[in-house]
């Protein structure tokens, strides 16, 4: 059984091995890693920033979520699965808790800079391209920009 529930600070390094191990299932070279590490860091200071809930199975940390909520507008930072439970609804569950913690802080619009493998995952939950956006880790590389109207979701959780 999968348990969601807020990781302690001290656990950044964890969770940052974590969303290290997760992007590289899309197949990057070391060099491409090394220059992620830096965007992939949890930080104490991200407790502060944000909103982070973990996946647990068997006191083992399979996922992990960072959602920053920002007036009407919410961003989903981070979302990693363990590569070793892909396929087991993890995802599906921590995107479902950053939605209504989103909704919670009064958002309107979840907007997520995706990797491009992971793009489609965000496009069968709901969410829409909105466009690309530079890279801040590699220099000339793009991401779908992609958003979720979260009013829509409301409405639909309500009906």
């Amino acid at each position: 059984m999968t348990v969601l529930r807020t990781p302690e600070p001290r656990q950044a390094a964890i969770l940052t091995e974590l969303c290290l191990r997760s992007k590289a299932v899309w197949g990057y070279d070391e060099a491409f890693m090394a220059a992620c590490r830096p965007a992939l860091t949890v930080t104490v200071d991200d407790w502060k920033q944000s909103d982070i809930q973990i996946a647990v199975q068997d006191d083992n940390i399979v996922g992990m979520v960072q959602v920053m909520c920002r007036g009407e507008v919410a961003e989903l930072d981070k979302l990693f699965v363990d590569p070793t439970a892909l396929g087991g609804g993890i995802g599906r569950k921590l995107f479902d808790w950053s939605v209504e913690t989103a909704l919670r802080n009064g958002a309107k619009v979840m907007t997520v800079d995706a990797d491009p493998g992971a793009a489609d995952f965000y496009r069968r939950l709901g969410a829409v391209d909105g466009g690309v956006v530079a890279s801040t880790v590699i220099p000339g590389r793009f991401l779908p920009r992609l958003k979720l109207d979260l009013t829509s979701v409301r409405r639909s959780r309500i009906t």
